[in-house]
């Protein structure tokens, strides 16, 4: 039986919207390799009688990458390169616009890649696609320019006009995860968008990792970092049943540092933390000094061990501080997904916990691929209280002592 179908229960036997092809872009190459692996595990496993489905062209395919490239010219221009046709294919572009680690040469000077140059990269790929291909979507992560979301003065609107770029080139789709606002889909109102929560897989590897967690209201507790992240928040709390409280960043609005006004002071407003577990919620964790002076005002408030939940963790100034905040008892784990890139130590850390997202990427890809909704893959509530229903039995069987 296709795991595939058995895990979420829907029929994709229905021939393909098109031949499938994975384009992971710089920095996406390791990613792309699992999804592609995933989707062949399956492919090899369907049991689909009707000879359409195998006489589709490019069906035959040992596997879906499809081997693109963006070479750059001495001053530093690129142009995108397709190695193989995909007339009349179903593209998936993966892009990570945040992999800092790739670089290219300009005047003899090694540069890392920008946020800018990997979306400049991504438009090259589909302008080289040329509206061959049936049809083109775009799975970004981590959404471009997403912080710049709203207007509150003279400033541009980087998100916005990225999305509307992207549709009037022909894209169908965009993936995303975990949006900094999700409203953002208002630009784009004609072309499909898709904001992808990763809860179920974050919490499943904390789980996996921690194994004395009592959930329950006596014992644990969610706390939102700021008012943007209660949405986020609110949903850990309804699946996991427990109380919320949340801190409100009281900013300088007088200053300007490092491109946002600083944070003067968080004030709490909940109920007492005092000797339970605390999961804190985020999209991003980019240099990280926010979630530590949070995680000291809940330890001034006798927390126990604090928990941080994040989309995408940058640490843009290091790991240091997150080393000495874990060896001074102020975080305990700091859980992330995979989906921009990780920088290497933080895979010896001991606090650092990583959500492999490859699969439920790779069920995306499948399930859009054949045409089917979405709808089970974004609402991992029947999945979160499976998850923890086995987590309690296996605390059971272990005979592990909850107090």
């Amino acid at each position: 039986m296709n795991t595939f179908l058995s895990e979420w229960d829907q029929n994709i036997v229905n021939l393909p919207y098109g031949p499938l092809g994975v384009i992971p872009m710089a920095g996406m190459e390791n990613m792309g390799a699992h999804v592609n692996e995933w989707l062949l595990k399956w492919h090899s496993l369907q049991e689909i009688q009707d000879q359409e489905y195998y006489t589709t062209p490019g069906i035959d395919r040992e596997d879906f990458i499809i081997q693109a490239s963006c070479p750059r010219f001495g001053t530093g221009e690129g142009k995108g390169v397709l190695r193989e046709s995909v007339r009349g294919y179903d593209i998936y572009i993966i892009v990570d616009v945040c992999a800092y680690n790739v670089t290219y040469n300009m005047y003899d000077m090694e540069v890392p890649m920008s946020p800018d140059d990997h979306y400049q990269d991504l438009k090259r790929i589909i302008a080289a696609i040329a509206g061959k291909a049936k049809r083109v979507n775009v799975i970004m992560p981590m959404l471009y320019e997403s912080r710049q979301h709203r207007r509150t003065t003279r400033e541009s609107l980087d998100c916005a006009i990225a999305l509307q770029e992207l549709q009037s080139m022909g894209v169908s789709n965009v993936i995303t995860f975990d949006a900094h606002d999700p409203r953002v889909v208002n630009a784009v109102p004609l072309c499909g968008f898709e904001n992808v929560l990763p809860t179920y897989q974050m919490l499943k590897a904390l789980l996996r990792t921690v194994k004395d967690l009592h959930i329950d209201k006596n014992s644990m507790m969610i706390v939102s970092p700021d008012e943007g992240a209660v949405h986020r928040n609110i949903y850990y709390s309804s699946v996991l049943s427990l109380d919320m409280g949340m801190f409100y960043k009281r900013r300088d609005y007088t200053q300007v540092v490092a491109g946002r006004n600083p944070i003067v002071a968080h004030e709490y407003m909940g109920a007492d933390v005092s000797g339970k577990d605390v999961i804190v919620v985020d999209d991003i964790l980019s240099s990280g000094e926010s979630i530590i002076e949070l995680a000291k005002e809940l330890k001034k408030r006798n927390a126990k061990r604090i928990f941080a939940i994040v989309t995408f963790a940058f640490f843009t100034s290091g790991i240091q501080l997150f080393e000495e905040a874990y060896q001074q008892g102020i975080i305990d784990r700091v859980v992330t997904t995979n989906l921009s890139y990780t920088r290497p130590e933080l895979k010896e850390a001991k606090w650092f916990i990583h959500a492999d997202l490859s699969k439920y990427i790779a069920y995306m890809v499948a399930t859009l691929n054949h045409d089917n909704s979405l709808s089970a893959l974004l609402n991992p509530y029947n999945r979160i209280q499976k998850l923890l229903s086995r987590y309690r039995d296996e605390q059971a069987a272990s005979g592990i002592r909850l107090i």
